[in-house]
């Protein structure tokens, strides 16, 4: 099958998502944006939103140091790279947009088949191996904490686990009763409130560096 390459040039800036957003209802496909920096990254992103509010627009940022240096890059940074990968390889519906800059997009990423094997299911009513958890997320990057407040950190206390999952605004909360999941909800890390009840949780790894035996 022939593939059509389409140029373009020329366009006002901003404009240029318009024509993205053309390009996505013509084909239906997914569409890639690579942009120069995180500045026209957001740029982007913000006309994005004034042109097609409905379209579904995932962001994969660059690390926030170079390769090798002495300091590791941001763990929210990390994070939002992770769901994104997360959310890539499971599959997204319909046609989007992936936001996207050079220097992440030259960055070398775990496999589609690694992400995927490295997910954590756990739905209300159901069981729960704690033992596997906790090594779950020690082997995914997660970081033990007295409290959560910030992604990657997680805290146990009793038959209570408190987890930040990567891409998320908020910490969830899992309440067990024994081996059996009896409640999970989104909560305020600062005022400890829910904010919201859930059914099901899927986590996704913490860092890019998966410590398991391979």
């Amino acid at each position: 099958m022939a593939t059509e390459r389409l140029l373009l040039g020329g366009a006002p800036e901003g404009f240029d998502a318009e024509l993205i957003r053309r390009e996505v209802a013509k084909r239906g496909v997914p569409v890639i944006h690579v942009a120069r920096d995180d500045k026209r990254l957001e740029a982007m992103r913000s006309a994005l939103a004034f042109f097609a509010p409905d379209l579904v627009t995932i962001t994969m940022p660059g690390w926030d140091c170079l390769p090798y240096d002495r300091v590791s890059p941001n763990p929210e940074i990390v994070a939002r790279r992770m769901a994104t990968l997360a959310g890539l390889a499971q599959g997204v519906p319909g046609p989007f947009v992936l936001l996207t800059t050079l220097s992440a997009a030259s960055q070398r990423v775990p496999t589609r088949e690694t992400v995927s094997a490295s997910s954590f299911v756990a739905e209300v009513g159901r069981r729960v191996n704690e033992k596997g958890l906790r090594a779950y997320l020690a082997r995914m990057g997660y970081s033990p904490s007295s409290t959560v407040t910030e992604p990657g950190d997680f805290a146990v206390r009793g038959g209570i686990i408190d987890i930040f999952p990567p891409g998320d605004d908020e910490p969830v909360r899992l309440d067990l009763f024994g081996d059996v999941l009896d409640g999970l909800r989104h909560f305020d890390p600062a005022s400890q409130r829910t904010t919201g009840k859930l059914d099901r949780l899927e986590l996704a790894p913490a860092s890019e560096v998966i410590l398991d035996e391979a």
